[in-house]
């Protein structure tokens, strides 16, 4: 999961930049760059970190231009904190190239191969952005006549990469004098939203991850990059688009829906709150129907996501909700830090309880979703030493049992509690009274009652099926061995993954 955004202006666009990696800096905080261009000039910057660090005013002040692309990104390829796979990455030939890329590639070890065999490109890290940089500036080399660059050259190019690139991509490229182009992999995993705003002297295009940037920068959002699709703008601002797949898959990343989105963005025509609002709901139901007896006095959220679903609940449930934790907000997400060791110290410093809250009652506690585990056990007991009688717990999300190869940072069985758990077993290592999960249907539901037009979702964590259909047992050993994590850790089981996994499955 990284956060991408790009702007062709008639002014100087380093603060919408700035400004629009700020509202995004959700999506990662492992790195941040920008690269702006004048002149037929790249100027770029970025390092590890958050945004408001890695940028100081002498930086802004050199990147100059009425065009550019920002970054911020958290690794699920490549090495985390190496400040060489800060993107945007650059390459020269045969055309000048920034890229910044949202999502995982699952055949970049193939295509690597290419590229040395037949391409005759060399990769310089770990990064699979990296990889599809160097994808599309092969394709751009073969589609341009006489290395004359026009529209249909830079469509078709793009078309190569779909034939090429397995996996999940959003993606923005600047290319030297020519303009902005930005595409979305053939089944739509990654978020990519375009928007306009009219000034006197013409249109000012933005893309970016989600709508929300669109909203703080001035912009009118227009739609979503549709699955399969190129955009492209000039710098004169004159935009084009054009189908660039053979096949299209609208399939968005559940988890987008469920936890990594801001909850005031709209994703495929879903705004992010409502679909959580209605998690809610079916969550609730379900509690009614399950639990029916069960003697809760009050709902609270585990913040921030979580909080339109826990008050649905208490709405719906007829209970108080409360707010019964203060949030840091200057540490980072535990769910994308490196190491149990780091995450367990982490909640305590992320988390403290209003302990009235706590004191005597028998609580409810509802999160968007329960992955490794770590956070969900710290919290029940710090419940509890404030002094909770019966502690509960709700995910607004089935229970994570498989790991996800599409830009998400849940690479192996190992890490996830649920791997190899049922949830009752889940139950007594977290540690509550009662557990109770969102059914795989009704997430689907609450989503679809947004926007009735998606047919499919990408949901492989929690059912184990790859909407792409390239997964591989294989190919998910291969990740763990990579990652040293083949070996059961601290949360979950690990061992060979089981061979029905990688079924593509209807949605």
């Amino acid at each position: 999961m990284c956060g991408i955004i790009g702007v062709v202006a008639k002014s100087p666009v380093n603060q919408l930049l700035y400004d629009g990696l700020q509202v995004l800096q959700h999506r990662g905080q492992d790195a941040a760059g920008i690269a702006t261009s004048e002149g037929g000039r790249f100027l770029m910057h970025k390092g590890p970190g958050l945004v408001r660090d890695v940028f100081r005013t002498r930086n802004m002040r050199n990147l100059v231009g009425n065009w550019g692309i920002g970054h911020v990104r958290y690794p699920t390829a490549g090495s985390a904190c190496n400040p060489a796979e800060a993107q945007p990455f650059y390459v020269n030939s045969p055309f000048g190239l920034l890229l910044a890329h949202n999502g995982n590639l699952t055949n970049s070890e193939e295509l690597k191969r290419e590229m040395f065999l037949s391409d005759l490109r060399h990769i310089n890290t770990n990064s699979d952005s990296e990889v599809l940089l160097n994808v599309l500036a092969h394709e751009l080399q073969a589609a341009a006549k006489g290395f004359k660059l026009d529209e249909d050259a830079v469509f078709r190019a793009v078309a190569g990469v779909h034939r090429r690139c397995r996996g999940a991509y959003a993606v923005v490229v600047m290319i030297a004098g020519y303009g902005l182009l930005a595409f979305r992999d053939p089944f739509g995993i990654r978020p990519l939203v375009v928007g306009r705003n009219d000034v006197n002297d013409g249109h000012e295009w933005l893309v970016a991850s989600e709508s929300v940037a669109m909203d703080v920068l001035g912009f009118k959002t227009l739609r979503d990059v549709a699955p399969g699709e190129a955009i492209l703008i000039d710098t004169q601002g004159n935009f084009r688009s054009r189908q660039c797949a053979e096949k299209t898959v609208e399939a968005p990343c559940m988890f987008e829906f469920v936890y990594l989105a801001r909850p005031d963005s709209v994703i495929d025509g879903v705004s992010v709150y409502e679909s959580r609002v209605k998690m809610g709901e079916f969550l609730a139901d379900k509690l009614k129907r399950v639990v029916p007896h069960a003697d809760i006095d009050v709902v609270i959220p585990i913040p921030d996501s979580s909080r339109p679903a826990a008050m649905e609940m208490a709405h719906r449930l007829n209970l108080p909700y409360r707010e019964g934790f203060v949030k840091n907000r200057y540490i980072g997400r535990t769910f994308i830090m490196p190491g149990q060791a780091i995450r367990r110290k982490s909640v305590r410093q992320k988390l403290n309880t209003i302990p009235q809250e706590f004191r005597g009652k028998k609580v409810l506690l509802v999160d968007d979703s329960i992955v490794r585990g770590t956070t969900s056990r710290e919290i029940v007991t710090m419940a509890r030493e404030a002094g909770a009688v019966k502690v509960y717990l709700a995910s607004a999300a089935p229970p994570v049992r498989y790991a996800n190869v599409y830009g998400i940072d849940m690479p192996t069985r190992s890490e996830l509690i649920a791997a190899g758990r049922d949830e009752e077993e889940i139950r007594r290592v977290i540690g509550a009274d009662g557990l109770i999960y969102q059914d795989i249907g009704d997430l689907k539901a609450a989503v679809r009652a947004v926007n009735p037009a998606i047919k499919f979702f990408e949901t492989s964590c929690f059912d184990g099926s790859y909407i792409t259909g390239d997964i591989t047992p294989e190919y998910l050993n291969g990740i763990e061995n990579q990652r040293g994590e083949s070996k059961a850790g601290d949360d979950g089981e690990g061992g060979q993954l089981d061979l029905n996994l990688v079924a593509n499955q209807d949605n």
